[in-house]
């Protein structure tokens, strides 16, 4: 068998490359420094797709204790596999990585989370926005409003590669990107954030997508979720200026539907732009008292004093799961156990209507 210029046969060459393989990290290093490769678009998904290995959206538990592994023992131009990484090292290894990219502390890596750890095109690491994210959920409603363009609900694919146009554009970068750049980041964003496969991206996907800050109900630590019996005149004043961004007496249009989304995803993790519709005729059956589809400062009021008065009750709690002493929590859960009767009953309709006609 013929031996090549490097003293190896294919068959060596092919198993070299093989086992260079068993380590999946290995093949993005540089051969001479062993740093990491900047990585495009497609290979940050491919390994982003290799280590999510029940394609859940999280890399933890055994994914996570794989990809350290891989990720370290890569380093040794020797090729040595994972298994030179021991127990001991990998449990100090995981308290180190995790304390500096886990941002959220939830004991697992998001996407977001991955791509501050490997080396990206400039221009791709861009879009994630970590230097830049958004004040609210009422700027992201706009946002949406803006983009969706056919107000089908959902950001397709052409409106998404426009938005990540706009986002290189305010970052003066959209010269250095060709159209078939930004197809590839649209086509990348679409497999990292559609989680549905649906070859579109939902409310939820895309607020993971283009984050905010915070959600202002979770910031908003009311005294009764802190133990005390009431909530103060300085409490609401609060809450009402956080989403009254035009300081016009109301909470209204995209103000109202970022307050309801940050009510909403405190129950809720997966949702569309017809769960929200749906979530805020519930709520507004309740809280809008005037009718005018809008909450003035009265009827926030009056919802945050329901909360403080469901806060204090052990009982619904318990019976609903959610952690002590969370009103917002529970109000939205009320909110969706409305929503839920609303679909039964028309459920309910359609198959007595069905079932008349069938009879008829």
């Amino acid at each position: 068998m013929a031996v090549g210029p490097d003293g190896l046969t294919d068959y060596q060459r092919k198993m070299n490359s093989q086992e260079k393989c068993n380590n999946f990290m290995r093949q993005f290093r540089d051969d001479e420094s062993r740093e990491l490769k900047k990585l495009t678009a497609n290979q940050f998904m491919e390994v982003w797709s290799h280590y999510d290995a029940d394609g859940n959206g999280y890399i933890e538990g055994s994914e996570l204790d794989g990809f350290l592994k891989e990720f370290v023992s890569s380093v040794n131009a020797n090729d040595s596999g994972p298994e030179s990484v021991s127990d001991a090292m990998l449990v100090e290894l995981k308290e180190c990585f995790m304390e500096a990219y886990d941002d959220n502390q939830d004991g697992k890596i998001e996407i977001r989370e991955l791509a501050q750890l490997l080396p990206m095109e400039e221009n791709f690491l861009l879009l994630f926005r970590f230097d830049n994210p958004l004040e609210s959920s009422v700027e992201f409603m706009k946002i949406w409003k803006a983009y969706d363009k056919d107000n089908s609900g959902y950001i397709e694919a052409d409106e998404l590669k426009n938005f990540l146009r706009d986002l290189l554009k305010e970052a003066k970068k959209d010269h250095d990107v060709s159209e078939d750049k930004l197809i590839e980041y649209t086509d990348t964003m679409l497999q990292v954030f559609d989680q549905n496969k649906d070859g579109k991206l939902q409310l939820s996907e895309m607020a993971k997508l283009l984050p905010v800050k915070e959600n202002f109900l979770c910031r908003s630590v009311f005294k009764v979720s802190q133990g005390a019996s009431k909530l103060t005149k300085e409490d609401i004043e609060r809450v009402f200026a956080l989403y009254d961004r035009d300081n016009n007496g109301t909470i209204e249009n995209e103000e109202l539907n970022g307050f309801l989304k940050d009510l909403l995803e405190l129950v809720k993790k997966d949702y569309d732009a017809l769960d929200l519709q749906e979530f805020q005729d519930a709520i507004m059956r309740g809280c809008d008292f005037n009718k005018d589809g809008k909450i003035n400062k009265k009827e926030l009021t009056m919802i945050l004093l329901a909360l403080a008065k469901h806060g204090a009750d052990d009982d619904m709690q318990s019976g609903m799961g959610m952690a002590a002493n969370n009103p917002l929590a529970e109000i939205a859960t009320m909110g969706m156990k409305a929503l839920k009767l609303q679909k039964l009953r028309v459920r309910h309709f359609v198959n007595r209507t069905l079932g008349t006609n069938t009879t008829s």
